[in-house]
């Protein structure tokens, strides 16, 4: 999608969809063939198929997998049922949206409040026998147990004895691209294997920023807000013992999400599971494993969450009690597409507005680590714009380019 189209699609925007204040169209999924449009009519109907085949649900789940497919395939947006807990909180975040088509809701607010109904259609959230179990936890742990990771890991070797800001770099990088960890980890002749297709497929590299406002012995504190479980998570934990060891921080905050969401989103219970694969891992992984669960131990890396994180909306909308939290912090790091989107705004801007603009509300410094997955991008220089644009890829959506971008 390109942003004159997609501008010319979203000509009137607010929170229900119309221009917001600043002119940028708020993104909705009633473009057919734009990416907003494929997650709502391909992704979703295919990802309730996924979790029905993923567990053994009974009529009463089927049932209501299936009402959930034909609402988002041929009905309108349906509220929560007054009885849910949390019935009175999505009636105020949904009274614009109810009735209409989901297509025609904000991109940001569908794809929020889908996975609030997928939850509450197997189950989640009631008193029965799937109260509490994760529909996701298949997709994640089979990642997890995966050669992928192994490789991965057995990789870290290799960093084990690079000089410190060598190894940042490294790690860095494989906390970025998530899932492509390896670009991050691999190390030869002392420069990182892959290294120059990887800066090559950065549209935006603040890092030198990032490790200014992070000085060694500082006694900095630092919020890590993650975003993927499983094979994305095991990185931004080996990123947070190097902050640690290497004094880069005195205390780091790992922020998770208090319920399943967006399907493979992170959970206290995640964190674990990456923990206990780090630590009977062996050699260099095994023991970032170990100090890692010790650093838990001591406090000086601690897990929070909070309920803010599975709302539907933008984090200049952020309580006042997750501001304060942010204010304290020397740097916020936010991880991943949706972190993103809901720091800058889940709009069309132009991609040449100021990341430090669209961001000036936030408490404190704060750094986004994203692969890009989606039409929201902000802070490029118009050179490097043009030439993407030229290139012809969809560079955007596809998950090949990522940024680092930080506002002091």
């Amino acid at each position: 999608m390109t942003e004159k189209t997609s501008h010319a699609s979203g000509e009137a925007a607010d929170a229900s969809g119309s221009a917001s204040a600043a002119g940028a169209p708020v993104i909705l999924s009633n473009e057919p063939g734009s990416f907003a449009w494929g997650v709502l009519a391909k992704r979703h109907p295919a990802l309730i198929q996924q979790v029905r085949d993923a567990f053994p649900y009974g009529p009463l789940q089927h049932e209501a997998l299936d009402a959930l497919l034909d609402e988002i395939t041929n009905g309108v947006v349906e509220p929560l049922v007054l009885e849910d807990h949390d019935d009175e909180r999505w009636a105020d975040w949904g009274r614009e949206h109810f009735g209409r088509s989901w297509y025609d809701a904000p991109f940001l607010w569908a794809g929020s409040y889908f996975y609030r109904r997928l939850l509450g259609a197997v189950g989640y959230f009631g008193t029965g026998p799937w109260q509490g179990v994760d529909p996701f936890v298949p997709f994640k742990r089979a990642e997890l147990c995966g050669e992928a990771v192994e490789e991965e890991l057995r990789a870290l070797d290799a960093l084990a004895d690079v000089p410190a800001e060598e190894r940042a770099t490294a790690l860095l990088h494989a906390s970025l691209w998530g899932n492509r960890a390896d670009l991050g980890f691999r190390v030869s002749a002392g420069e990182l294997a892959a290294g120059e297709a990887v800066a090559t497929a950065l549209v935006a590299d603040d890092s030198a920023m990032l490790w200014q406002l992070l000085p060694v012995g500082a006694s900095s504190t630092v919020a890590l807000v993650a975003d993927n479980a499983g094979r994305e998570l095991i990185p931004d934990l080996i990123l947070v013992d190097h902050l640690l060891e290497h004094h880069h921080a005195e205390r780091v905050v790992l922020h998770v999400k208090p319920y399943p969401y967006y399907v493979s989103d992170a959970m206290t219970a995640d964190v674990v599971d990456c923990l206990r694969r780090l630590t009977e891992a062996p050699g260099e992984a095994g023991r970032i494993g170990g100090r890692l669960w010790k650093a838990l131990a001591a406090g000086t890396l601690e897990i929070r969450t909070h309920s803010f994180f599975c709302a539907p909306l933008p984090y200049e909308d952020m309580p006042e009690d997750l501001r304060n939290e942010f204010a304290s912090a020397t740097l916020t790091i936010l991880k991943g597409d949706l972190n993103y989107r809901r720091l800058v705004g889940d709009q069309l801007w132009d991609a040449t507005t100021p990341f430090v603009d669209l961001t000036a509300y936030f408490p404190g410094p704060v750094a986004a680590l994203r692969t890009l997955k989606s039409d929201v991008i902000v802070g490029l220089e118009q050179e490097r714009m043009d030439a993407l644009e030229r290139s012809g890829a969809a560079w955007r959506t596809s998950g090949t380019h990522a940024l680092i971008q930080v506002r002091r």
